[in-house]
């Protein structure tokens, strides 16, 4: 046996091995059914660098004049605070606020129906279809049917935000619903308590810490993804994204937007993780409320 032979044989042999190459001829595969070419990466390489020289340097007019053709149309004084970046900026975060607390409001008692340790079992795999069936579809596709029925506006991004909170919310919840200790549970159909009451005044508050956390992680998807849905009119700074690609195609001011909102969601990330720490590190007692939005209070 020649030693190429045996080499091959020895890899063989090994299962990483098989399933990298196995993994690597199905994306061959996959490539070219798809008809992934490097020609085609050259064309994207290319006019990633005529879009990178019209795009740079940005332009940061976008922050200090006045957007005319703001919508809701901005009454202030400042020209600064009525330009693309405060107002759209400030339309996101609004969005997301708002679809964080309806979503928030509605995922809740469907999260207790659809828990299995606090809702029959009928109940509960019904309640998680209809959970499922409002996380098929993501934010964007959302946007576009609140668009079409009660036009471009932040309206269609609340309600687009809000439907995909629901879901996505719901089945968080559900799953911390059903990881509180099932003593507290017990004791209270004991006491003959109906299922609302034993979600309400025991389940839940158990579980008060992982429901907070999760509403706050979900007020940071809702601000990244605030400007995908305002590319299809849904308000947002991806408004005025999209005023300024179709049809001027003014990239350093796409740019610019694109800073101002990295800068906006890394501030909101840093913020928020170190609120949502208070409530999932393991401490004797809660954080009361005013403790977590005032940090630097002692009580």
């Amino acid at each position: 046996m020649s030693d190429t032979s045996r080499v091959v044989q020895i890899f063989l042999k090994r299962p990483m091995i098989r399933v990298a190459l196995v993994l690597l001829g199905l994306s061959v595969l996959v490539a070219s059914h798809l008809r992934i070419t490097l020609s085609r990466l050259g064309d994207a390489s290319s006019n990633l660098r005529v879009i990178t020289q019209e795009a740079w340097p940005p332009d940061f007019s976008v922050v200090t004049d006045r957007a005319s053709w703001a919508y809701p149309p901005c009454e202030l004084q400042t020209d600064w605070m009525c330009s693309p970046a405060v107002v759209g900026m400030t339309q996101t975060l609004e969005i997301a606020f708002l679809a964080t607390i309806l979503g928030m409001v509605l995922s809740l008692p469907l999260a207790a129906a659809s828990a299995t340790n606090l809702a029959p079992p009928l109940l509960a795999q019904s309640i998680r279809q209809l959970l499922a069936a409002l996380r098929v579809l993501p934010s964007l596709i959302w946007a576009l049917i609140f668009v079409i029925l009660v036009g471009i506006g932040p309206l269609a991004g609340v309600l687009a935000m809000t439907m995909y909170s629901v879901g996505y919310l719901g089945k968080l919840q559900y799953e911390a619903l059903e990881g509180v200790s099932r003593e507290p549970l017990e004791v209270a159909r004991t006491m003959g308590l109906p299922r609302w009451q034993v979600a309400r005044f025991f389940a839940i508050p158990e579980a008060a810490n992982s429901l907070l956390s999760q509403m706050l992680f979900m007020f940071e998807y809702n601000v990244r993804h605030g400007s995908v849905v305002g590319l299809v009119g849904a308000g947002g700074i991806g408004w005025y994204m999209q005023y300024y690609l179709e049809p001027f195609k003014l990239y350093d001011r796409v740019l610019a937007l694109i800073i101002v909102m990295y800068v906006v969601v890394i501030v909101i990330d840093q913020v928020s993780l170190r609120v949502r720490r208070r409530f999932i590190e393991d401490e004797p007692m809660r954080p009361k409320w005013k403790q977590v939005f005032l940090p630097w209070t002692d009580g």
